[in-house]
């Protein structure tokens, strides 16, 4: 039976090399959902991607700003409509203004709880409301959410809350046949590890097709062995 993934930062990084990965694996997901801002990355990636796509594979863009609650839930109901249910959730979005503690804007606050944490929380509730049942939902959090780092307290505090939302997640959704993954990588070579080390050399450290071939693990019928409390991913 055909699958439906949805794909939260799908622009580039992380997310792009999902659904790219996905889309070449034999888990059957025949319709991807790919949701981020609209920006140049997203229209060339897209495109790349299209291009790229086995005949039997459906493309979906969403551009939508998951910092903005009510853009995001007006979004879900539509592609809930259009699509029924969404089999597979990858929670991968991220946002983060790094600073010490002295400088940090409280929008820039209020903005990375909102993408990091209220998103994923968001894309799940209101799906379940809608009578969706998911098979896997992954969130992306990462080892800065284990070990606070200097200047990220923003970030680290969205991403230790998204594992704690997890292990909710996990035994709350457990009832429904739902697993629920909590994936932490560490340094990865994406825009946002750019904002936040601005100094390393990408080539270095982990890809994102690294992190994406973990999640295709996961998604698949090896995943179910795996302790999924929170998985951490580094070289």
């Amino acid at each position: 039976m055909s699958k439906t993934a949805l794909i939260t930062g799908a622009s580039k990084g992380i997310g792009l090399e999902t659904a790219r990965r996905l889309a070449a694996s034999d888990l059957d997901i025949t319709t991807f959902i790919l949701m981020a801002r609209p920006s140049v990355d997203f229209d060339v990636n897209f495109a790349a991607l299209e291009a790229q796509a086995p005949s039997n594979v459906t493309l979906v863009r969403r551009d939508v700003d998951l910092g903005d609650r009510q853009a995001l839930i007006a979004a879900i109901h539509d592609l809930h409509g259009h699509h029924k249910n969404i089999d597979y959730l990858i929670n991968n979005a991220g946002f983060t203004n790094p600073v010490p503690i002295h400088q940090v804007d409280f929008a820039d606050f209020e903005r990375s709880m909102a993408v990091n944490l209220y998103a994923p929380f968001t894309l799940v509730q209101e799906l379940l409301h809608l009578g969706n049942r998911f098979e896997v939902i992954v969130n992306i959090s990462s080892t800065a959410g284990i070990t606070g780092r200097s200047g990220w307290l923003t970030y680290s505090a969205s991403k230790a809350a998204v594992i704690n939302m997890s292990e909710v997640m996990r035994d709350e959704l457990k009832i429904y046949g739902t697993r629920v993954v909590c994936l932490s990588p560490g340094r990865t070579a994406t825009a946002l590890r750019r904002v936040l080390a601005p100094d390393e050399d990408p080539t270095t450290i982990m890809q994102p097709q690294h992190v994406a071939q973990v999640i295709e693990t996961m998604l698949g019928p090896t995943g179910q062995y795996v302790d999924q409390q929170n998985v951490i991913v580094r070289q």
